[in-house]
C-alpha cells in the first residue's frame, strides 16, 4: 500500500523527527554539528522554512518549524539529508544510508501546543540524561530562546513573541516555562502523534485540519469491549 502524503499546511508548524539508521550516531565530533546546522539553515533559507525550536542529539534531531510553501519541509529534508549524509561518509570512510527511512512529522495546533513542543524538544538532553539543565547543552535552540545567545537557525514564533514586550522579558517568560513540568498525557499525546503523523491538538483543531486538508487527522475511535451487552446490541 503507498504511503500516504505527509499533511502539510503552509504557515502551519510541525514537529520533525530524523532518526539515524538503527539508532546509529549521527553526530560524532562538534565538526559534524556545525556541519549539519549550516546545510540546514542554507536549506531553509532556500526553501522557505522557519525553525522556531531544535535539537541535535547523538542519534536523531528534532526540530519545530513552519514551511511557507506545501513542498518546504521536504526539500529542506531531502536537501540536508543527501548533502550531509555526503559529507558524513566521505569523513568517517563508510558507505550506505545513515537515515531511518523517511523523517516523521505532525501538524501542531499553534496556541495549545507550540510552546509545549519547544520544551519536548528543547528538554530532550536533560530527559537523556545528558545534562541537568537545558542550557548546558550546546545543540539545541534553548540558548537562543531563553538566554538570547545567536543563533542563525532560529526564527521566533509570534507566538513566543507574545511572551513579553521587550526581548529580554520574553527571554525570562520562557525560562519560567521550563521551571514547570511537561505533564505524562502531554509527553504522550507529542510522541504519539509525531510516531504516527496525526495532528497534534485539541479536537476543534483536528476538525479543522480535517476539513481543510479532507483527510482524517486522529486515528478511529475504537468500536468498545466487545464482550459488553451494549458492544452485541449494536452489532444487531
Amino acid at each position: 500500500m503507498p504511503r500516504l502524503p505527509r499533511y502539510v499546511l503552509p504557515g502551519q508548524p510541525q514537529h520533525v523527527i530524523q532518526r539515524g539508521n538503527n539508532r546509529c550516531p549521527i553526530f560524532i565530533a562538534d565538526e559534524d554539528y556545525g556541519c549539519f546546522r549550516h546545510y540546514l539553515a542554507e536549506a531553509c533559507l532556500r526553501h522557505g522554512c522557519q525553525i522556531h525550536a531544535y535539537v541535535l542529539m547523538t542519534n536523531h534531531i528534532h526540530l519545530l518549524i513552519t514551511p511557507d510553501k506545501a513542498d518546504s519541509i521536504s526539500k529542506v529534508m531531502q536537501s540536508v539529508g543527501r548533502r550531509y549524509v555526503q559529507y558524513f561518509n566521505f569523513t568517517y570512510q563508510r558507505t550506505g544510508t545513515l537515515w531511518e527511512g523517511r523523517y516523521k512529522a505532525t501538524l501542531i495546533d499553534t496556541e495549545n501546543y507550540l510552546l509545549t513542543c519547544a520544551r519536548y524538544i528543547e528538554l530532550n538532553p536533560v530527559r537523556a540524561n545528558m545534562v541537568s539543565h537545558p542550557g548546558e547543552y550546546r545543540w539545541s535552540s534553548y540558548r537562543a530562546n531563553a538566554t538570547g545567545m545567536q543563533d542563525n537557525l532560529v526564527n521566533p514564533h509570534t507566538l513566543y513573541q507574545a511572551l513579553g514586550k521587550t526581548l529580554s522579558e520574553r527571554q525570562a517568560n520562557y525560562r519560567a516555562l521550563f521551571k514547570v513540568h511537561i505533564d505524562d498525557i502531554a509527553l504522550k499525546e507529542i510522541r504519539t502523534a509525531t510516531q504516527k503523523g496525526w495532528a497534534l491538538g485539541n479536537d476543534r483543531f483536528k476538525d479543522e485540519i480535517e476539513v481543510h486538508l479532507k483527510r482524517r487527522t486522529r486515528p478511529l475511535a475504537r468500536g468498545g469491549d466487545r464482550r459488553s451487552v451494549e458492544f452485541r446490541k449494536r452489532r444487531g
